[in-house]
């Protein structure tokens, strides 16, 4: 294994040097930075963290708090989780994924006692979310990729929630429909407080009353199994909705069978959209769903970011807070409403 002692011989400095330039104990010219650095690529030198640690009270190690989704992690999720590393990376620092068990302040209380992260990003935000007081009380730096209902001087950056319902209602009103219906989260898949849940199903029904659509938000599937079956439910009760907005992505699953059980087609009968699902997962159904795909990557850079600002700037700083559009994809599954809207008695695709 390479050492400081080797990187000091090939760079012809001493050993304290090496360890100045590399750790930032001290000022370095920057030629001889520039040497140390170069000859600690040529012979593969890792600083040992821990050891750097203990000198400068800095890990430069952070951890991304992201509770695991009932359904594992997706597509959708990763990219989250690799834009945060990647931009963590570029400016010297590591990231450790932690998922969270069933006492998320414990294991914080774990993972900050360890002594081992100089900050903590938070995902999976809710309202009223009880790490963020730990982790004010306990003095630890960290930021948001979401919000809390009252976020005050936190860093954080989120979805434009107002901004993604009213581009959803303006794409299906422009096609021509005037009944929308959302299949939102189900509370027992995710906490009754999660962040997007609510401020979805809030915007999605102001923005159709705004546009002046017919709204049904009462849904919500987080499966295969509940996505058939709230659709089934729906076109009994509302046969006058055209237009679908489903948040989960296994649900679709099902409203796609139900759809076909009917023998109906999408987007003839039925325009179907996913909610901050990327474009890659609406490219593998059949037909290519339209989405509103969510900022993932901007928003990993934008928390990771803001983060590392904070350890840098300390309390003093002021807070970073913003919020990032959604982007509409238009996929194949969006198309005008069926003649005779409502009550469709022929599904050829004629007007009854």
């Amino acid at each position: 294994m390479t050492s400081l002692r080797d990187v000091a011989e090939r760079a012809h400095v001493a050993v304290s040097t090496v360890s100045a330039a590399l750790n930032g104990t001290r000022p370095v010219a920057a030629a001889t930075k520039q040497r140390i650095e170069q000859a600690a690529a040529e012979l593969g030198y890792r600083p040992n963290v821990l050891a750097r640690g203990l000198v400068s009270k800095r890990t430069r190690i952070l951890a991304l708090l992201f509770p695991a989704p009932h359904s594992g992690f997706g597509l959708t999720e990763m990219q989250f989780a690799t834009a945060a590393a990647e931009a963590a990376t570029a400016q010297g620092y590591h990231l450790l994924l932690s998922p969270e068990n069933a006492d998320p302040v414990e294991e914080l209380r774990y993972l900050t006692g360890l002594g081992l992260v100089d900050g903590v990003l938070l995902m999976e935000v809710r309202l009223d979310d009880e790490r963020t007081e730990f982790l004010s009380q306990a003095g630890v730096p960290f930021a948001m990729i979401g919000r809390t209902r009252e976020p005050g001087p936190i860093d954080y950056a989120d979805i434009d929630f107002a901004r993604m319902a009213r581009d959803a209602v303006a794409h299906v009103a422009g096609l021509g429909h005037r009944a929308l219906a959302f299949f939102n989260h189900s509370t027992d898949t995710y906490s009754a407080q999660y962040g997007p849940t609510i401020r979805a199903g809030a915007e999605f029904a102001a923005a159709a009353g705004q546009a002046g659509l017919g709204y049904v938000g009462d849904f919500r599937a987080d499966s295969a199994e509940q996505g058939r079956q709230a659709f089934q439910r729906l076109i009994a009760e509302h046969p006058e909705v055209t237009a679908l907005a489903v948040m989960s992505d296994h649900a679709a699953v099902g409203v796609l069978a139900a759809v076909a059980d009917l023998g109906w087609q999408i987007p003839r009968d039925l325009t179907l959209m996913l909610v901050l699902s990327s474009a890659r997962v609406a490219e593998m159904f059949h037909p290519r769903l339209t989405t509103l795909e969510p900022p993932s990557a901007e928003l990993g850079r934008l928390g990771a970011g803001m983060l590392i600002d904070r350890l840098q700037a300390g309390e003093g700083g002021a807070a970073q807070q913003r919020l990032v559009p959604c982007r509409l994809v238009a996929g194949d599954s969006s198309g005008p409403p069926p003649a005779g809207r409502g009550g469709h008695t022929d599904r050829t695709g004629t007007a009854p």
